[in-house]
């Protein structure tokens, strides 16, 4: 295993819940490798609900986030903007830039640039300029952290594979989760106020079995059981390096 200077993963994602579907079971491998973890949302899920207002799912869906989090021994965090109505802008920036400036991750996690819903995407784009910019000094009034560099930064697979164009997401490496599916699925089953949302409003009663699905196809894709797939960001001033690789010689490439 290839040691980093700070071992600190974050996972930046739109909603509570999204961190479990794309990348938990390496955020798992990565814990029981001895990395302290970070799981982030941009906002509390508060349009998730067909019941409940605004603020009453808020609170449900945030706790759900931290029992699911706490299962690994990681932190949640959230930067309370509206569901639904995630922007790239500087206020918003500004929230993303400070909650990395207070973690300085090593590794961050994020969703795949084409996803299928603006949230997503919206938070792609905040992950990626946080992780350029907050190693530097005046970035943010929040003290920096020593080793405090560009991260290596990876976006998490599309939803259902496809980008919002529907078409195929071509992975540049996929992880092997097999061992640590069970954990993954019951990190998911946290978020139980989401059963019924899903159900009304996306026409599906597969919450669990979905995720199954997910880490079955990529699984199979690569010759195992179940795996996370993700595309690793290069640009300049970016590490070159895979780490995942590096970390998890069994990770197989596509």
């Amino acid at each position: 295993m290839t040691d980093s200077p700070r071992k600190v993963a974050l996972a930046l994602m739109a909603h509570p819940d999204d961190a479990e579907f794309l990348c938990a079971g390496t955020l798992i491998r990565l814990s029981q490798a001895g990395w302290q973890i970070h799981i982030a949302t941009a906002a509390p899920g508060d349009c998730g609900t067909v019941n409940h207002s605004p603020w009453e799912i808020s609170a449900i869906r945030v706790a759900e986030a931290a029992a699911s989090a706490g299962l690994i021994g990681a932190t949640y965090h959230c930067l309370d903007e509206r569901d639904l109505m995630v922007v790239f802008d500087k206020p918003t920036l500004r929230k993303a830039i400070d909650l990395f400036r207070g973690i300085a991750p090593s590794l961050v996690f994020t969703h795949h640039p084409d996803d299928y819903m603006t949230d997503h995407t919206q938070v792609s784009l905040l992950a990626r300029g946080a992780s350029f910019a907050y190693g530097a000094p005046n970035a943010s009034t929040v003290p920096l952290v020593s080793g405090s560099a560009v991260p290596h930064l990876y976006y998490c697979d599309a939803v259902e594979a496809r980008d919002y164009l529907g078409r195929p997401v071509q992975p540049t490496a996929v992880v092997d989760i097999s061992a640590q599916l069970e954990l993954k699925t019951r990190m998911l089953a946290c978020h139980a106020s989401q059963r019924e949302w899903l159900r009304a409003y996306h026409g599906t009663d597969e919450y669990l079995d979905a995720m199954h699905r997910h880490a079955a196809l990529r699984g199979q894709q690569a010759g195992l059981k179940a795996a996370e797939a993700f595309i690793q960001h290069l640009g300049h001033a970016y590490p070159r390096n895979d780490l995942l690789a590096e970390m998890f010689p069994r990770t197989i490439f596509v």
